[in-house]
């Protein structure tokens, strides 16, 4: 089905089944007092309470938020969604109660009965869920009359989501609407009706939509962490209800804790592919806690993500084809990229996603040329097809590779991996194989990249477009964009880049082969700001004349931080220079 008519027949549904629940009864109140589980930040609280909402990328200042014309479907998502409420429950002052309390009540009293943009599954249960964790916040200093209208409201919200969770997509959306029902049949009065369909559905959900792996099918490293702490909530409601928690919850979330370990760098924060960022501090130790799962060895490779770590670093790469179906809508053409993280320092990312900062920023961010592997210039390894409208989602990642090949070798002194892919065999003849081996100090990261045509008939396809070129050959790059704290210089005249981080390592990249070495402007995508931060990236540029081209690269640690120093010598026994231990 086209995805646009697809979204549009959700949205008719949504607003036929928001106008259906109107007289549905009103929640007569609590079971017991729900405990906030969600995590703000007392500064956006105090900003946020003041009337300045940073959302999908657009600062507004108002007071009056719900009269505001949204600057891009993404901030108005976040605004129904009711996210920010976390952060004014963080500040946690009069004034910040006071904001929230007005605001809530406000959207009852415009949208309450199944009015507006808000009435979507997603951000229904997101919704309905904030409400809950922060009922007393919200409720507090109000007599019982004054809020009416708030459990009138939870009543409304909670039968929606038993109409339409299934409408919601498979992954992040459907869990978000789901937890939303179940949290809210086992929290209110009165709405125990729900109980059994809702707990029955997100077994299913469990089961149909998180593999055996601990995958979704958006291979998106923050979806997934979002997935996972809902999981955990929903766990909590029952333990709280003294309700046995189905197996193919606790299943879920035994499957998900080691696949998002993998996902995770040295540093913490989740590796950035297909749309996800690192991940809000602090979410997933909180969700493990409450999970209670056991302490596994870290998987060497995890949805579609394989891992190389040495020492204190951490290497992922994204080995698999992108995604498909829905999810291809917001997926990357990032096949063969990978991201390196030093003790806690990011040093190699990829650029991350663009969706708040707007359309052509969305797209940019896609392509591959955003990310830190081999792109051959003017082509994605994937393309985009037609695109819908903004509130239908972004153009859906078409004509990707068919084979993508991974091949581990763990050694005494190292692990390697081989991978390749074929995203370019229809466009030029050329499959991409790359391998990267890590010692197992972590101080030194190998790289071999190559093009080549492997079948004849990707041969007759590059020999066409060689002769079109007029044998200048083929142009491609290899790109290594590095974070916006890393202070790259060109050195040993333009044959090397070394890279200083904050903590005062030193990274230096060298290459061997065709290619002329460079250091390029690039940035760095990050929820939460109003515009990308500036970066830079290494770029090695090239042409392939011949049926295969190859260069080799390292990426080797010249100097440690010193407290490394200090730990190398405190392992070894060795009486290290005291002069050592000192920064520039």
């Amino acid at each position: 089905m086209d995805h646009g008519w697809a979204a549009r027949k959700r949205r008719w549904g949504n607003r036929l089944a928001a106008r259906a629940v109107r007289s549905a009864p009103a929640a007569g109140g609590f079971t017991s007092m729900p405990e906030p589980r969600t995590v703000g930040f007392f500064a956006r609280g105090r900003q946020i309470a003041q009337g300045n909402f940073l959302l999908s990328g657009h600062m507004v200042e108002t007071l009056e938020p719900w009269t505001v014309d949204p600057p891009s479907q993404g901030f108005a998502d976040e605004l129904h969604g009711m996210s920010w409420l976390d952060h004014l429950a963080a500040n946690g002052d009069r004034t910040a109660r006071l904001a929230a309390q007005g605001w809530v009540f406000d959207w009852i009293d415009r949208f309450g009965m199944g009015d507006g943009p808000g009435w979507a599954p997603d951000l229904t249960g997101r919704r309905l869920l904030r409400w809950l964790h922060h009922a007393i916040f919200l409720t507090s200093a109000r007599s019982g009359a004054e809020n009416q209208p708030f459990f009138a409201a939870l009543g409304r919200q909670t039968a929606f989501l038993a109409r339409r969770w299934q409408a919601a997509e498979p992954g992040l959306p459907r869990f978000e609407a789901l937890t939303g029902l179940l949290y809210a049949a086992y929290a209110l009065l009165g709405m125990d009706g729900y109980r059994e369909a809702a707990m029955q559905a997100l077994s299913t959900a469990c089961a149909r939509d998180i593999d055996a792996g601990g995958a979704i099918a958006s291979r998106n490293p923050e979806d997934l962490l979002e997935v996972f702490t809902l999981l955990t909530w929903a766990k909590l409601a029952l333990e709280d209800a003294e309700h046995p928690v189905p197996p193919a919850l606790e299943a879920a979330i035994d499957r998900i804790t080691p696949c998002l370990r993998t996902l995770r760098h040295a540093d913490g924060g989740l590796a950035r592919f297909h749309g996800g960022g690192r991940g809000m501090e602090g979410r997933f130790e909180h969700a493990l806690a409450i999970a209670a799962v056991p302490v596994r060895p870290t998987l060497p490779q995890a949805m579609g993500f394989a891992r190389l770590e040495g020492g204190r670093t951490s290497v992922i790469v994204d080995a698999a084809a992108p995604p498909a179906g829905p999810a291809a809508q917001r997926a990357h053409a990032s096949m063969l990229a990978f991201e390196l993280t030093s003790n806690r320092r990011p040093l190699i990312v990829n650029s991350g996603s663009g969706v708040p900062f707007g359309p052509e920023w969305e797209k940019a961010a896609r392509a591959t040329n955003s990310h830190s592997t081999l792109s051959i210039d003017g082509t994605s390894s994937a393309r985009f097809g037609r695109a819908s409208k903004p509130e239908d989602g972004g153009a859906p990642l078409v004509d990707g590779p068919d084979l993508v090949t991974l091949h581990r070798t763990d050694e005494r002194d190292a692990a390697s991996l081989l991978i390749s892919h074929d995203g370019y065999v229809a466009t030029h003849g050329l499959t991409h194989v790359r391998t990267l081996e890590l010692s197992r100090d972590g101080r030194v990261l190998l790289g071999e990249d190559t093009l080549a045509a492997l079948e004849p008939n990707h041969r007759k396809t590059f020999d066409r477009l060689l002769n079109a070129s007029r044998m200048r050959g083929i142009a491609y790059s290899l790109r290594f964009h590095l974070h916006p704290e890393a202070d790259p210089s060109l050195d040993m005249n333009g044959s090397a880049v070394s890279v200083a981080l904050p903590s005062g390592e030193i990274w230096v990249f060298r290459f061997d082969g065709p290619g002329r070495l460079s250091l390029e402007p690039s940035v760095y995508l990050e929820k939460g700001r109003l515009a990308p931060r500036p970066c830079q990236q290494i770029v090695v540029r090239a042409a392939i004349l011949d049926e295969t081209s190859q260069i080799n690269w390292t990426l080797a640690k010249a100097q440690d931080t010193p407290l490394a120093i200090r730990d190398i010598g405190r392992d070894t026994g060795l009486a290290l220079p005291r002069d050592l231990f000192a920064l520039d």
